[in-house]
C-alpha cells in the first residue's frame, strides 16, 4: 500500500514531460547529476529542493531577461567564428598589421579564432545547461558570473516563436537555388583560362620574403611575374624591402638595437649589405605562415644566409627567366637626398640594367609622363580608377585588392577589356573563384599549392547544380518529416505507458477500499452482538428469538 502511494504521488510530480529521463534516472545517480547541471550553471554545488512549478516558466523575471542577452551572443559568436574562418586568406596581413602596433611577431589571428571559438563554446555550453536544469523542473539562477554571456530561459511560447522562424528558414533555404548566383556555375566551354601568378614577395613560404631565394623558389613553381618592394638607400640604392622598419625581416636588433625602429631608407647600403635577411625566417620558432611545411637541411641552411637584394639582382633574375616585375615604390623620408628625384632613379637603374622593357610592369602613380616618356617600353598598370581614367592614361591593366572588386565593377572593367590582377589570393577557394571570374593574374604567397590545381573547386554545369540542389531539398525534407514524426511517435508511446499507469495505480485502490469497508463491517459486528440479534430478529419469516436468563445453580461437591 505504501509502494502504491509513493507510485502515486511520483506519477503526479513528474508528469508526462519527466518520463524522457527516465534512462537518466535507472543508470546514473540522479541526485549528482543535478548536482552537476546546478553546479556549472548557478555555480552551486548543491540541487535546490524542487519547487512548484509556474503556468509557462520555471524561472523568474530576471532570468527570462538575460535570455535574448545569451541568445544574442551565441548567434554572436557563431557568426564570428564562421566569418574568421572564412577569413583565412587574411590572416597573414592581419598578424602584419598586429606586429606593427605591437612589434611581436605571432599568430594574432590564431589568437582571435581561438577565443572566438571558446565563446561559442561557452555560450553554447550555458545554453545546454539552462535546457536540462528546465526539462527538470529546476528554477534556474545564473550566477552573476555566467551573466556576462547572459541566461537561457525555455517556455512553451519560445518553442512557437523558435519553431515559426524554423520552418521560414527552411523555406528560403529550399527556394535559394532560383535566385543564386555563383562564377563557378557555368557550362564548361565558358570557363576562361587558368589564371597567371605574380608571386608574392618571391614564395614566402619556401623562403624568406624579399630575397633571392624567394624569387627563384617563386619561379621553380611557375611564377609569371615577380612581384615586390622598393625602397631607395641613403646613397641612392634602391634595395627590397616591405616594412617600414628593419626589425622583422633582419637581425637589426642584434647589429644595431637602438636603430631598430629607424626607416630604412636613412641607412646607407653598405650597411644594409651586412645584415642578415634570412634567420628570421629559418630559425625562428614562429614562422611567417602558420601552414608551412618544414624545410629541408639544405634549404635551412640557404634560408639562414639571405642577405637584402638590391633591385638589380631581380632584374636580372627576371631577365634571365623572362618574368614580369612589378613592385611598389616607397618614397623617401622627407629630408632624404633622393626624395624628389626617386621615381627617375629608380628608372634609370632599370634602364641600366639591360632588362627588356616590356618585363616591367610599371605599377607606382608618380610621375608617369616621365616614365612613359623615358621609358615607352613599360607596361603601365593603374589601380581601381574609373574606365574613364584608365582610358586617359592609356592602362589596360589594373591591380585590385580582391576584397574591393565587386561583381558589377568586375563586369564593366571585362566589358572594356580591361586585364585583372588581384591580390593577395592564398587559399584554393579564392583562387577558383577568380578562375570562374576569369581574371588573368593573381598575386599569391602560396603558389606552391595553388600552381598544383588544374581545375576549379565547385565548378559545376547549371543543370548539375539544379540537381544537387533538388536531391538536398528532398532527402532533407525526408530527414525532418522523419524527426518530427519520431518525436511524435515516442509522445503517444509516453502517453500510453503513462495511461497503464494511472489504470494500474487506480484499480489496487478500489479493490483495497472495498475490502476495507467490508473490514470495518465485520469488525462493528464483532464489537455489538446486540445489533447482530436485532437485525436477525427483523428478517421477514423468521421467528423472534428471546434469550431465557440463565440462572445459577450451586451444586454441593460430591464428597
Amino acid at each position: 500500500m505504501l509502494n502504491v502511494n509513493n507510485i502515486e504521488t511520483e506519477s503526479q510530480e513528474t508528469g508526462r514531460w519527466r518520463n524522457f529521463n527516465s534512462w537518466i534516472k535507472r543508470n546514473f545517480n540522479y541526485e549528482c547529476y543535478l548536482n552537476f547541471l546546478t553546479g556549472c550553471y548557478s555555480c552551486k554545488l548543491e540541487a535546490e529542493q524542487r519547487k512548484s512549478r509556474r503556468p509557462l516558466c520555471c524561472c523568474s523575471l530576471l532570468e527570462i531577461l538575460f535570455y535574448p542577452w545569451l541568445l544574442t551572443a551565441l548567434c554572436l559568436s557563431v557568426l564570428l567564428v564562421f566569418v574568421w574562418v572564412e577569413s583565412s586568406n587574411e590572416y597573414n596581413g592581419f598578424d602584419w598589421v598586429v606586429f606593427l602596433g605591437t612589434g611581436v611577431w605571432f599568430f594574432w589571428s590564431l589568437v582571435l579564432l581561438s577565443l572566438f571559438g571558446i565563446l561559442a563554446a561557452y555560450t553554447s555550453l550555458l545554453l545546454v545547461l539552462g535546457f536540462l536544469l528546465c526539462w527538470e523542473g529546476k528554477e534556474l539562477y545564473l550566477h552573476w558570473y555566467h551573466k556576462v554571456a547572459h541566461h537561457w530561459a525555455l517556455t512553451a511560447a519560445l518553442q512557437v516563436a523558435v519553431g515559426l522562424p524554423f520552418f521560414l528558414i527552411l523555406l528560403c533555404l529550399y527556394v535559394m537555388p532560383f535566385g543564386n548566383y555563383s562564377p563557378c556555375i557555368q557550362e564548361k566551354d565558358k570557363l576562361g583560362p587558368k589564371p597567371s601568378f605574380f608571386g608574392h614577395r618571391g614564395a614566402p613560404m619556401l623562403g624568406p620574403e624579399n630575397t633571392m631565394m624567394s624569387f627563384e623558389k617563386a619561379v621553380e613553381h611557375g611564377a609569371f611575374g615577380l612581384e615586390s618592394d622598393v625602397h631607395i638607400s641613403y646613397d641612392h640604392v634602391p634595395f627590397l624591402m616591405h616594412d617600414l622598419s628593419l626589425r622583422r625581416t633582419t637581425n637589426i636588433k642584434e647589429v644595431l638595437p637602438n636603430a631598430s625602429l629607424r626607416h630604412p631608407s636613412l641607412f646607407d647600403w653598405d650597411f644594409l649589405a651586412t645584415l642578415n635577411a634570412g634567420k628570421w625566417f629559418s630559425h625562428s620558432q614562429i614562422k611567417p605562415f602558420y601552414h608551412m611545411k618544414p624545410l629541408s637541411e639544405a634549404d635551412k641552411e640557404k634560408a639562414g644566409n639571405q642577405k637584402i637584394p638590391k633591385l638589380t639582382d631581380l632584374l636580372e633574375l627576371a631577365q634571365k627567366e623572362k618574368k614580369l616585375v612589378i613592385f611598389d615604390l616607397n618614397s623617401p623620408v622627407p629630408k632624404h637626398p633622393a626624395r624628389k628625384e626617386f621615381v627617375r632613379l629608380v628608372v634609370n637603374v632599370i634602364l641600366a640594367s639591360g632588362i627588356e622593357q616590356h618585363l616591367i610592369v610599371w605599377l607606382p602613380g608618380f610621375d608617369r609622363k616621365y616614365v612613359r616618356s623615358t621609358a615607352p617600353g613599360f607596361q603601365h598598370v593603374g589601380r581601381l580608377f574609373t574606365i574613364e581614367r584608365l582610358t586617359k592614361e592609356n592602362i589596360s591593366r589594373i591591380n585590385v585588392d580582391y576584397k574591393r572588386l565587386f561583381y558589377n565593377g568586375l563586369r564593366e572593367y571585362k566589358a572594356a577589356n580591361i586585364n585583372i590582377n588581384i591580390y593577395i589570393v592564398n587559399e584554393p577557394w579564392l583562387f577558383s573563384l577568380a578562375w570562374c571570374s576569369r581574371i588573368q593574374s593573381v598575386t599569391t604567397d602560396n603558389i606552391q599549392v595553388l600552381n598544383q590545381i588544374n581545375h576549379p573547386y565547385f565548378f559545376m554545369t547549371p543543370s548539375f547544380y539544379m540537381f544537387m540542389w533538388i536531391l538536398m531539398d528532398v532527402v532533407s525534407a525526408i530527414f525532418i518529416f522523419a524527426v518530427f514524426y519520431f518525436h511524435w511517435w515516442r509522445e503517444s508511446q509516453s502517453e500510453k505507458i503513462l495511461k497503464g499507469i494511472s489504470s494500474y495505480t487506480e484499480t489496487p485502490s478500489v479493490s483495497l477500499q472495498k475490502e476495507n469497508t467490508e473490514n470495518e463491517a465485520a469488525l462493528n459486528v464483532m464489537e455489538s452482538p446486540e445489533t447482530l440479534t436485532k437485525s436477525v430478529g427483523e428478517l421477514p419469516g423468521s421467528q423472534s428469538i428471546n434469550p431465557e436468563p440463565v440462572q445459577e445453580t450451586t451444586q454441593p461437591l460430591m464428597p
